[in-house]
């Protein structure tokens, strides 16, 4: 089965699970931006990014997906995955940024990933410090759990990824990972 894992990053968790992956499946892995065909595969593993509400890449890379491959979508974001109130936002954002039928087939998985807000560049990091003063102005019991999160987390550095979070997605394709 000619396999793929893809990934869309803009500071480095996404990649680094992706990277991982590749490392211990020995799966080849490639940005999103240097996709030119899918055409010939039956697999593809997708490590995306989390921003404002989409996955870094997915919609340009989706419309490219073979009709019968197999799809596994991983996010990675800040947002506590353990949280169904998160995880149905995420889902919920998914389902806008992939046709119906990749929506319905996918097999969805969602990772933590880290965030430090001294390296975020100027657009997010004046994104993040909007969102976070008008958050401050909601009543308490308003706030969702995702953003109490960004509340507590706000301009520090933040590492929830863990790599035991793969294992998952590879016992799905009978691999197995230390």
């Amino acid at each position: 089965m000619k396999s793929l894992i893809i990934y869309g990053s803009q500071y480095g968790s996404a990649q680094h699970y992706a990277a991982k992956f590749a490392q211990t499946t020995n799966i080849p892995i490639m940005n999103y931006k240097n996709v030119r065909s899918l055409a010939d595969y039956q697999l593809i593993i997708y490590f995306g990014a989390l921003y404002a509400g989409g996955v870094m890449g997915l919609k340009k890379t989706a419309s490219s997906f073979p009709k019968n491959a197999k799809i596994i979508i991983a996010t990675v974001g800040i947002a506590d995955v353990n949280n169904k109130e998160n995880t149905a936002n995420i889902k919920g954002s998914l389902s806008k940024q992939v046709t119906p039928e990749i929506f319905k087939n996918a097999q969805l998985f969602y990772l933590r990933g880290a965030l430090d807000y001294q390296k975020l560049n100027f657009k997010h990091k004046t994104m993040m410090t909007l969102l976070y003063h008008k958050l401050k102005k909601c009543p308490e019991e308003e706030l969702s759990a995702e953003d109490k999160e960004l509340i507590a987390s706000f301009n520090k550095k933040v590492d929830f990824i863990d790599y035991n979070s793969l294992k998952p997605i590879a016992e799905v394709l009978n691999f197995h990972i230390d």
